[in-house]
């Protein structure tokens, strides 16, 4: 096909304001830099870090450089590459047309990056949907019909037989909770677990759990329609936050389900103020806490003495690196036929309905609704 010169791309001008549908210009196939690529988005799924990008709410925490590209989350096909070697970032080989998952940019040589091995901490990344649409590379968000994957981006090829929306949701939520699975180290299969939400990073959690032997496994979240997904691939008991309302109850529930010890593994994945203070409480003593979904909003009061008395240990996690992306591509290749990951995935939109896309799923009315940049034309 011939060489693109343009993109349409949703555009966030302004927080909290409608998303704009903008045409931005393709990088010249002589601009693009060694190692750089050039990648037609096939799929773009709608993470809640998308929404809270939109509202504003991670701006503190997190500064993006309006105007913005929506969209972090997605897969595409390679359609250019920029000068030097053509393969991925475990050595395999890229061609064009080949489907494809990249990182944000990690600058390899910071401290965090060299010293800690936490890329993820690197204080030079640069970040898809928080970066300057109007200055080169121009395509840099996931919402786009192209996208530029930098050079220091990792990237890794889609295996044949994942769809392209479970690899969609892999490049975020599923390669996030690999990181905390990471975090959290090996789980017996005789402990308790205890996943705080029922959306994507907890669906995958469950599943990651499941397959890893854990019996006693339960899901603390809603609506009804998720927590019904937890059960099917492998949640032992749920609570649902619509019928147990209050903290209260919802403790007396869990303890009740765990012999009144509580749990020996808790992940925060809901993103619920309150939802941290209350994990502690679920937590059994000498437990370990994966704290994920928090992004920012409100204060909430903590009793950190439970943290002493429980021993605990708190496990933050944030994003991931190239190889729990090829890590969380590996899990849905392998275990495809056991848990029915496009069940998860929602209503498609095309890109024209971005915004009626994020209202959706603000308003918990999707799990994982998909954008198509394409329309139809999309696999």
């Amino acid at each position: 096909m011939s060489y693109p010169k343009t993109s349409r791309a949703a555009v966030v001008a302004t927080y909290g304001e409608p998303i704009e549908i903008r045409e931005l210009p393709v990088p010249a196939e002589h601009e693009l830099e060694p190692g750089a690529l050039l990648v037609r988005v096939d799929v773009a799924s709608i993470c809640g870090s998308d929404v809270h990008q939109w509202d504003g709410l991670v701006q503190a925490l997190v500064p993006a450089s309006l105007p913005i590209i929506l969209g972090h989350e997605m897969m595409g096909t390679v359609v250019a590459f920029g000068p030097g070697p053509r393969e991925d970032s475990i050595g395999q080989p890229l061609a064009e047309g080949d489907r494809l998952l990249w990182t944000h940019v990690y600058c390899g040589q910071c401290y965090e990056c060299r010293v800690k091995h936490m890329p993820t901490m690197c204080r030079r990344k640069k970040q898809y949907m928080r970066t300057n649409c109007e200055r080169f590379p121009y395509l840099v968000g996931g919402f786009a019909q192209y996208c530029y994957v930098f050079p220091p981006s990792g990237r890794v090829r889609i295996p044949d037989g994942v769809p392209d929306g479970v690899a969609s949701a892999a490049s975020c939520a599923l390669r996030t909770i690999i990181h905390a699975f990471d975090r959290v180290g090996r789980i017996e299969p005789h402990e308790r677990v205890v996943i705080q939400g029922a959306g994507p990073l907890g669906l995958f959690a469950v599943a990651m759990a499941a397959d890893a032997g854990v019996r006693d496994l339960v899901v603390v979240g809603g609506p009804a329609p998720r927590l019904a997904l937890a059960q099917r691939w492998g949640a032992r008991a749920v609570v649902s936050v619509d019928e147990l309302p209050t903290a209260e109850g919802r403790l007396a529930r869990v303890r009740e389900l765990t012999d009144g010890t509580g749990a020996d593994v808790v992940f925060e994945l809901s993103g619920a103020p309150y939802a941290f203070a209350e994990g502690l409480d679920f937590l059994r003593p000498g437990g370990r806490y994966a704290v994920v979904g928090q992004l920012g909003g409100p204060l909430t009061p903590v009793q950190a003495a439970l943290i002493v008395r429980k021993q605990a240990t708190i496990l933050g996690v944030q994003s991931a690196d190239i190889g729990q992306f090829w890590k969380a591509l590996e899990f849905v290749r392998r275990t495809g036929d056991r848990f029915d990951f496009e069940a998860m995935l929602t209503t498609r939109y095309p890109l024209a309905r971005i915004n009626e896309a994020i209202q959706s799923m603000r308003a918990f009315r999707e799990i994982k609704p998909l954008v198509l940049p394409w329309g139809e034309e999309a696999r």
